[in-house]
């Protein structure tokens, strides 16, 4: 790491100080990462949290006082520019969609490979969404066999055909950049649909989009 690159700030939470040392030691080899808290409760984490402002929280759920989906939501109350990365044992659309209402950006089993969470938390830490593959197959058939990507749109939610293939894109995790060079688009005009998007569809963030997307089963794997 040169000297001018700025770390990814990272603050680990998680009950076993067996899974946090195992993770300081993989994460401080990268040379773009540096730990800066732990905590082994979610109100140390919200504490903590607020105190040393990491850039990205690799959460757990399972935490012995408060949940990883409480505190998550209270961190990102409170400090709206830490992303928040959630790496658990739970692989069901139950807990990850929580975990995506309370704010989180990511989604990562305990099962993955090392490069997958170090990919995850550079993701999250540029602002897009991370979503396992495995977690994600589970999502989207669990939402096709609920509602079915058929099911009926309210008008006021109707997107245009263009404005789908922007959010399919957005959902996927792009950026603006390539969405453009995908669909042959300038990013002002890229700018402007996922602007009649969050505002069709009263979203604001991206892990809004990605819940809407697999509701509607529009992302494809």
């Amino acid at each position: 790491m040169s000297e001018a690159t700025t770390p990814i700030r990272l603050m680990l939470v998680d009950d076993h100080a067996v899974v946090r040392a195992g993770l300081r030691m993989l994460l401080e080899a990268e040379p773009d990462m540096l730990i800066v808290a732990e905590a082994a409760d979610g109100k140390e984490a919200i504490a903590l949290a607020q105190e040393t402002r990491p850039d990205v929280i690799v959460m757990d759920i399972s935490l012995p006082d408060m949940n990883g989906i409480e505190a998550t939501r209270q961190i990102r109350a409170r400090c709206p520019e830490t992303a928040v990365l959630a790496l658990t044992v739970h692989e069901d659309s139950q807990y990850f969609f929580q975990m995506l209402g309370a704010g989180a950006s990511g989604y990562v089993p305990k099962r993955a490979a090392a490069d997958d969470l170090v990919a995850a938390i550079r993701v999250v830490h540029r602002g897009e969404v991370f979503l396992y593959p495995s977690v994600a197959k589970v999502l989207v058939r669990s939402y096709l066999g609920q509602a079915g990507p058929t099911a009926a749109v309210p008008d006021e939610e109707r997107l245009t055909p263009r404005e789908e293939e922007v959010l399919i894109r957005i959902a996927e995790g792009l950026t603006n950049q390539e969405i453009a060079e995908q669909l042959v688009l300038s990013v002002k005009t890229v700018d402007r649909h996922r602007e009649n998007i969050m505002r069709k569809l009263k979203l604001h963030r991206r892990a809004e989009l990605v819940k809407y997307a697999i509701e509607r089963g529009l992302i494809e794997l």
